[in-house]
């Protein structure tokens, strides 16, 4: 495999062929390469006829003062063509024949753990229990058409995960847990552009993610590796508390090791799981809405600018943080020109999430607004929901907080007139405690309908929203605003439970040979943060079934 050096630390002397340099410039001086030529032969004196390429190594906008800058680290080549890939490949051989691991979830934990059982000589079984990333496009439009959701194939099952159809958002703030950038490469050398590798928030889009994903599964499939489709995980088999395969609704599947990435909605293999005595523990998340701006606005409020962003800048991003009553408020997966989807994975829920294009172009820019949940929380007077139809767990339950979120999207449901047309309220109504008389046009293509979401939701989240509503309005003139629109509910921002594992062999703490992995297992929160916890459990389960 090749290395990927690192130029940052080294220092070129100019008599050398490639120099580096971090350089600050205005937003049309970054607009492309012959524009940063004829800024680096001006500021660093030399002759731009010499230099042969550009090569942008880290970018990130400076956006704090009314001059917008795009501070950059660049690679200079001069006289000579660059001879290094922008992003270092991988090479994956033939697994046919070899011993199996199976894993269970086709989101981005069980693909990355899957390249990298192959890429250690491992022949990985993949079950998803939806469908491919093509045909789920044909699930999510019957949602919004027909308000039908089908229970294994939606925004949240099938292949690629909750993340295929989201921002595709691959920046995280766990540095920790493994390379972040091996992550980045693996995408770039399975069709992302390599820009994902510079910029300080790297995204991939919605539109551009689904061939990316297709791009894996080929390689997985070509590399003598497994992949079924709709093939839903019914029983963990264990003999002498050792995993030793699957059932599925197609049959059994056996092997030594199942690396379990079902994600962060797949409440039936939790109950499952607790059923058969299988340790698990409720785990904290955060709930709240999707608060959507018309994106101009946004571009105006983040650029000091009335003209918004200009010819040169990206649609403009926003991070809000504050705690309220001992409890953090803030903003989560912000997506900037982008939509406002339906995220339910079953009948007689509605939740929404959001998502944006490759080129943020869209008229809207929403995010999730959200209150941190502990576990206790869920046992506080102002959490109680009134929910006659999602029977209630005992108050020790390690599917409490599950239950909690399962009440919270089921009332939603029926506040949207028992369809997945959304609740929603104007930001500033919401704060006052006021019914919206009317609606401003949104993204989200089922439709809304005027809801007092603050009545509604539990008093726990809803009165720290409207709090942390007016201290975000006093940091960023403009923001809380009557053009912003709430729709509810945002649930589904990780998951409610935890299968517990051991620290150090990634095992399940009483189950040998269960590798309990990313969002769903509760040790990530993100594509990437879940493709790490992926390849982790990957590197656990090759040391383990070495060792069977």
């Amino acid at each position: 495999m090749q290395v990927r050096f690192h130029v940052s630390a080294f220092r070129f002397p100019f008599n050398s062929m490639v120099h580096e340099f971090q350089i600050r410039v205005q937003p049309h001086e970054a607009a492309n390469e012959q524009s940063l030529k004829r800024y680096i032969a001006r500021e660093k004196g030399m002759d731009e006829r010499t230099i042969t390429a550009v090569r942008v190594l880290r970018r990130s906008i400076d956006a704090r003062q009314r001059i917008i800058y795009m501070n950059l680290t660049v690679r200079v080549f001069v006289n000579e063509m660059p001879q290094m890939d922008e992003y270092v490949s991988r090479e994956y051989g033939n697994v046919e024949g070899r011993q199996p691991v199976i894993v269970v979830g086709a989101g981005p934990a069980g693909l990355f753990a899957t390249l990298k059982l192959i890429e250690n000589g491992i022949r990985p079984i993949v079950v998803e229990r939806g469908r491919d990333v093509r045909a789920r496009k044909l699930d999510l439009a019957q949602i919004s058409r027909t308000h039908k959701v089908n229970p294994e194939s939606n925004y949240c099952f099938g292949e690629g995960g909750a993340g295929a159809y989201s921002d595709g958002k691959l920046y995280t703030r766990s540095k920790k847990r493994g390379s972040i950038e091996g992550v980045l490469n693996i995408f770039c050398q399975h069709g992302a552009s390599p820009t994902i590798l510079a910029d300080a928030h790297p995204h991939i889009g919605t539109d551009k993610l689904p061939r990316i994903i297709e791009n894996i599964r080929n390689r997985i499939i070509e590399c003598g590796g497994e992949v079924r489709f709709e093939t839903r995980m019914e029983e963990l088999l264990i003999k002498d508390n050792r995993v030793c395969g699957i059932r599925t609704d197609k049959g059994e599947i056996l092997a030594p090791a199942v690396i379990l990435a079902t994600g962060h909605s797949a409440k039936d293999v939790y109950r499952s799981l607790h059923a058969g005595g299988i340790a698990l523990e409720a785990k904290g998340f955060a709930v709240g809405v999707r608060l959507e701006h018309p994106s101009e606005l946004i571009d105006r409020i983040q650029y000091h600018s009335p003209n918004g962003r200009g010819k040169y800048l990206p649609a403009a991003e926003y991070s809000f943080t504050t705690q309220v009553d001992g409890r953090g408020v803030y903003s989560f997966c912000m997506c900037p020109g982008g939509v406002v989807v339906p995220s339910a994975s079953a009948a007689g829920e509605l939740l929404v999430n959001g998502m944006s294009p490759s080129h943020r172009g869209g008229k809207w820019s929403n995010s999730g607004m959200v209150v941190q949940i502990n576990p206790e929380d869920v046992l506080h007077p102002d959490m109680k929901i009134d929910c006659e139809d999602i029977l209630p767990v005992p108050d020790d339950s390690p599917l409490r907080v599950m239950n909690f979120q399962e009440q919270l999207e089921h009332i939603c449901w029926v506040m949207g007139n028992r369809k997945q047309t959304a609740p929603a309220q104007r930001m500033t109504d919401f704060v006052r405690g006021k019914l919206s008389y009317d609606l401003p046009h949104s993204s989200y293509a089922p439709g809304l309908i005027s809801s007092p979401l603050h009545f509604w939701m539990p008093r726990f989240v809803s009165s720290r929203l409207q709090r942390g509503f007016e201290q975000f309005g006093r940091m960023s003139r403009g923001f809380l605003t009557s053009d912003a629109t709430m729709i509810g509910v945002e649930t589904r921002t990780s998951s409610p439970v935890r299968i517990v594992r051991d620290n150090d062999t990634l095992q399940h703490v009483t189950i040998e040979g269960l590798f309990p992995c990313g969002e769903g297992a509760g040790y990530a929160g993100g594509i990437v943060s879940a493709a790490v916890d992926g390849e982790r459990c990957a590197m656990a389960a090759k040391e383990y079934v070495g060792n069977v």
